[in-house]
């Protein structure tokens, strides 16, 4: 079961957090945000891309709730256009079920950016490996125990002049 590859992941990695359980799907901004009991713009969303060089695995990209992928600023960051994975592909490139994608316990081919929507917050809530989980992290440790390799800026509407 994924969330229990992501508690064993986090816990490897010294997290002593609580992950979240939900008794209700959490699989979507607006659930998540219910089941949290928080804003919307505060769930750390990760999107899921096909690669867009000749390197193998995934793109995630974790972005704010409240947060949309441009595709001329994801085209500049990565070199080739945005494709979500289709939903075949999502579990085998991310190791999660849709619904539960997540940064953490990853196939070590995926490449894992955060974005800078994500900067507003001192915590937001990213799924756990299941449509009805989610730990609240702050920025630190979502980057540490993330493995990010590095932040973008990929995306659109959450700014205040946007």
């Amino acid at each position: 079961m994924s969330i229990d590859t992501v508690r064993a992941d986090l816990a490897a990695q010294g997290f002593t957090g609580a992950i979240l359980e939900f008794a209700e799907s959490s699989a979507t901004v607006e659930l998540a945000a219910d089941q949290a009991g928080t804003a919307p713009e505060r769930i750390a969303k990760t999107l899921a891309f096909a690669s867009t060089t000749d390197e193998p695995g995934a793109i995630l990209v974790v972005a704010a709730g409240d947060a949309k992928v441009n595709g001329g600023m994801f085209k500049r960051e990565f070199r080739g256009k945005p494709r979500m994975l289709k939903f075949d592909e999502v579990e085998p490139l991310t190791g999660h079920p849709v619904g539960g994608v997540c940064p953490f316990a990853n196939p070590d081919d995926a490449r894992i950016y955060l974005d800078e929507s994500l900067r507003r917050f001192e915590t937001v809530f990213p799924a756990a490996g299941s449509a009805n989980s989610a730990v609240e992290l702050t920025l630190d440790q979502l980057e540490d125990l993330s493995g990010a390799l590095g932040w973008v800026d990929v995306c659109t509407g959450w700014r205040e002049d946007a």
